[in-house]
């Protein structure tokens, strides 16, 4: 018991954190997120860049579409009758099968039958033999059906026809566990770009040639199986090797963690559980590729197609094939498909097996565990060398593992985080041996603020001035007749009754995540999207508005009841609030001595003005434009179109009177009905019918809340009709009061 209690008493807070980022990093593995699978490929295409595949002596060639062709032949695209004698003379020279990594999803537009339409002055006897000739795309499908041929076939992200043929000719074989559907681990895909019918009808074969490389643009895996709506597919590699070995079925197994494996033509094939393989490429070799001018021109020499898989492609660069590998920065995208089969048939396999996270697991915790245990007893020194050991041991094992199995195992993650434990378990101790030292010498009698302290360590820079540009939403309130009620009171009377409103109305505001910028006697500005990110500042600026109003109700419950009391007069207490939305700069203002975090802008200014205009227009909340196009579902009506004081540029504002449960009431509908039409009437010049919708308003106005609105257009409308504005004139009133 002693020998225990001697090993807990070395242990502290320090083995504690490191307890604890050991098992931050064990979730950040299991999470497995972008950024770290993208690390985990770095490291492994620095493995492929040490030590690539070897060059593959497999019978396999590119005719390639290179520039050198399009320049003899013609551009892009050629004749379909010029791809048929270029396929025919590729079955000439006996090649084991040919598989297309381009698509012929248009009709020939050089066809006899097309042609004859486009001619102008053709006589019609001409027009009938030309129209009798076979289309090009048939001569191609009569050509492609008399030899190994395959199709290639890409996939979409989106539904591009409605087409629901059946395009694929191999069929699937499954070996897996009962319940366990093996195309339910397969990459899905909504469509696929398909070719002309006519020639998936006369093909052999048809494959995918579609792959997703990652996140960085560069491709690692490539699917060998994948699923386009219910059906699925084979890639054009392993649809090449099927056809050419005359197979007519490929196997999937699977299990219940994913598939495992593709089987064809006797050849098992290790893939992830989504049915990808990993490509260990090895360097570009141009000696696979062969001009399709010579291929058209027969000058190629048999001996470099007789029973070879070919691949038609290209590696032209206006014709955007163009693929990264972890050994190339741009290779055609045909070559990756050929490189895949160089894999397939040199049984030369990556694999990044499912246990594979486990034993990386598995080796962080013991290693970490064993580090943290051992240094209270071994001190940083020992601990070092065995951290040294056991990190250069992980890396050795995560390349043995690559170099002898192909095996892709991640121990650099372990290593680092291994080390990152080491790093942060001498750094801790270090400061546990700081804080006893001065606690022991009693250095210091007094400390600084810790937040203070917290903020200066982790960003000195924040103390400095400056701002950010932000789109935020303002609101100023403050108290109507504040100089008749402050006779009320002497000046610690009037404090208390200040603190005692503004305690509530701030409460009301922070809780709706707004930021209170200063108080300016009775009035409140507050601010919402700063320092904090929120995307609905406009909306909880309204909602702040809207329950200071019933803070303001309560207070005056209990003012009235107090004056009752106290026997003198009851004034209630009223206030008025303006909101606004736009772009202002917001941060630290002020000089070097002392400065407060606050916002500047054209917008908050508005916001201001807009709140004198409350008592104007004798509503409780006016909003500016923005802001009330954040909350139209709100019980909001139209104010006016006005230019306020200091503003050269006219604003249209609103009011809200209740959130939306209101604004769904048969009742408030018909009030703001009646209201946009008297505006609409007035800012037509309409007057009669302004002063008509003004008598509809008083009858739907039931509780006058738009009383003083209604005043201000008949006091308007009166005088318009005596002097009528000018022919340019678009409703803005010019306001003379802030």
């Amino acid at each position: 018991m002693k020998f225990f209690r001697r090993i807990f008493k070395r242990f502290s807070w320090v083995h504690l954190i490191a307890l604890g980022l050991l098992m931050a990093l064990i979730v950040l593995r299991v999470a497995d997120p972008a950024p770290l699978q993208l690390l985990r490929a770095k490291i492994f295409d620095f493995y492929q860049q040490i030590d690539p595949r070897e060059p593959s002596r497999q019978r396999i060639a590119i005719i390639d579409l290179d520039e050198e062709s399009l320049s003899e032949i013609g551009q892009w695209p050629w004749p379909r009758t010029t791809i048929a004698k270029l396929v025919n003379n590729t079955y000439r020279y006996g090649v084991a099968g040919l598989a297309f990594d381009i698509l012929f999803a248009e009709p020939d537009r050089t066809s006899p039958e097309l042609i004859a339409g486009t001619i102008r002055g053709l006589g019609k006897k001409a027009r009938e033999e030309l129209e009798k000739l076979p289309s090009n795309d048939s001569v191609l499908a009569r050509i492609l059906a008399r030899g190994p041929g395959v199709l290639g076939q890409t996939t979409t992200t989106s539904v591009v026809t409605e087409d629901d043929r059946k395009s694929v000719k191999a069929t699937f074989g499954y070996k897996a566990p009962k319940g366990v559907k093996p195309a339910d681990f397969m990459l899905k895909f909504p469509d696929m770009v398909r070719n002309l019918e006519v020639l998936e009808n006369a093909a052999p074969g048809i494959g995918m040639f579609s792959f997703k490389p990652s996140i960085d643009g560069i491709v690692r895996q490539v699917p060998l199986v994948m699923r386009v709506g219910k059906r699925v597919y084979p890639s054009l590699s392993l649809e090449l090797l099927r056809v050419a070995t005359g197979q007519k079925t490929i196997v999937v197994k699977a299990n219940r963690a994913g598939i495992e494996s593709v089987v064809v033509a006797g050849l098992e094939i290790p893939t992830d559980k989504n049915g990808q393989v990993w490509v260990k490429f090895g360097k570009h070799n141009r000696d696979m590729y062969i001009s399709a001018k010579d291929v058209l021109n027969k000058t190629v020499p048999k001996e470099r197609l007789e029973g070879h898989l070919v691949f038609f492609g290209t590696s032209a660069a206006g014709l955007l094939d163009i693929k990264a590998t972890p050994l190339d920065a741009a290779i055609p995208g045909v070559e990756v498909h050929a490189q895949v089969l160089q894999n397939i048939l040199d049984k030369v396999h990556l694999i990044n097996p499912g246990w594979s996270i486990g034993a990386e697991l598995v080796g962080l915790v013991v290693v970490g565990l064993l580090l943290i245990g051992l240094v209270p007893f071994l001190g940083a020194l020992w601990t070092l060398a065995l951290g040294t050991v056991a990190i250069v041991g992980l890396v050795g094992v995560s390349w043995w593992g690559y170099q002898s199995g192909g095996i892709l195992l991640d121990m650099i993650y372990v290593a680092v985080s291994i080390f990152l434990v080491y790093a942060v378990l001498t750094y801790l101790n270090y400061m546990q041996e700081e804080r006893d030292r001065r606690q022991v010498k009693g250095a210091f009698g007094r400390y600084l603020s810790p937040d203070l302290v917290a903020r200066l360590a982790d960003d000195p820079s924040k103390l400095a001035l400056g701002g950010e540009m932000r789109n935020m939403t303002l609101l100023f309130a403050d108290i109507r007749g504040f100089t008749t009620i402050s006779e009320q009171f002497d000046a610690e009377g009037l404090t208390r009754f200040i603190n005692r409103y503004l305690t509530p109305m701030t409460e009301v505001i922070l809780s709706r995540r707004g930021c209170i910028d200063k108080y300016m006697g009775d009035c409140i500005m507050a601010f919402w999207n700063a320092p904090l990110d929120d995307e609905e500042h406009a909306r909880n600026g309204v909602r702040s508005a809207l329950a200071m109003f019933k803070e303001s109700d309560r207070m005056n419950e209990d003012l009235k009841r107090e004056a009752e009391e106290e026997n003198r007069k009851y004034i209630p207490l009223r206030i008025g609030a303006g909101l606004n939305t736009g772009v202002c700069c917001v941060g630290n203002m002020g000089s070097d001595m002392r400065f407060d975090y606050s916002v500047l802008g054209d917008d908050v200014n508005l916001a201001a003005r807009l709140e004198g205009q409350s008592k104007t227009y004798g509503v409780d909340i006016v909003l500016g434009q923005r802001t009330y196009n954040e909350v139209t579902d709100f019980a909001c009506v139209e104010l006016d179109r006005i230019q306020v004081k200091g503003k050269t540029v006219p604003v249209d504002i609103f009011c809200v009177l209740g959130d939306a449960e209101r604004a769904a009431t048969p009742e408030f509908q018909a009030m703001a009905k009646v209201n946009a039409e008297m505006i609409a009437a007035y800012r037509s010049k309409d007057w009669a019918t302004t002063k008509q919708k003004i008598v509809e308003g008083e009858a739907a106005d039931k509780d006058n809340e738009l009383g003083v609105l209604r005043g201000i257009y008949t006091e308007r409308t009166e005088a318009y009709e005596e002097n009528p504005p000018a022919d340019d004139w678009d409703g803005a009133f010019i306001a003379t009061s802030k």
